[in-house]
């Protein structure tokens, strides 16, 4: 009888340790064996597309430079931020909850996940004698306002500056290929 017992509370430690251990509540300290949850603080490298598969951004230096989107100067290297402390926007912050170190995920985000619905509101057309310029502002140009917000020149004419202050990503929806590199 005994011996049953024993084999039963082998058996037992045997499928407790392999729930434990599959279900990533073990931790090495680096990370490796849990989830990402808000609070944290990781490091993830990223390729951010458009739906037509445009590549807008990148943290991976060769795929900037096979893209032709390289700056010269940039630190390309992971990006680090602490998820839901708002220093992402709203679907890149959420979609990468959950995932494991190593893992690598697509995360498709609507405009309202990422930098909203295109506002013709934000739109504005103002005289040229307003503006208190030295030069006259060309199209593509882009100008900050005191608070930081930034406007870009659409359209000028002999009267009239048009400035556009929606993000250059606004309505459009973006996809982003994650991998995560750390947890801490």
């Amino acid at each position: 009888m005994r011996e049953g017992r024993g084999a039963i509370f082998f058996l037992a430690m045997l499928l407790l340790g392999s729930i434990i251990f599959g279900s990533g509540c073990t931790d090495n300290g680096n990370g490796t064996g849990r989830a990402v949850k808000s609070g944290d603080t990781v490091q993830v490298d990223y390729v951010g597309r458009l739906e037509d598969g445009t590549v807008f951004d990148t943290s991976i230096s060769e795929v900037a430079q096979e893209e032709d989107i390289y700056i010269e100067g940039r630190n390309y290297s992971p990006l680090t931020f602490t998820v839901g402390a708002g220093q992402m926007i709203k679907g890149f912050d959420e979609g990468v909850i959950g995932m494991r170190m190593g893992e690598e995920k697509t995360i498709t985000l609507p405009p309202e996940e990422a930098y909203g619905e295109y506002d013709e509101a934000k739109i504005e057309a103002i005289l040229l004698e307003e503006l208190n310029m030295s030069e006259k502002p060309e199209v593509g140009q882009t100008y900050s306002s005191i608070y930081g917000s930034q406007f870009r020149v659409i359209d000028v004419n002999e009267t009239h500056v048009t400035f556009d202050s929606n993000h250059e990503l606004a309505g459009k929806t973006l996809v982003f290929d994650v991998e995560l590199i750390s947890i801490e």
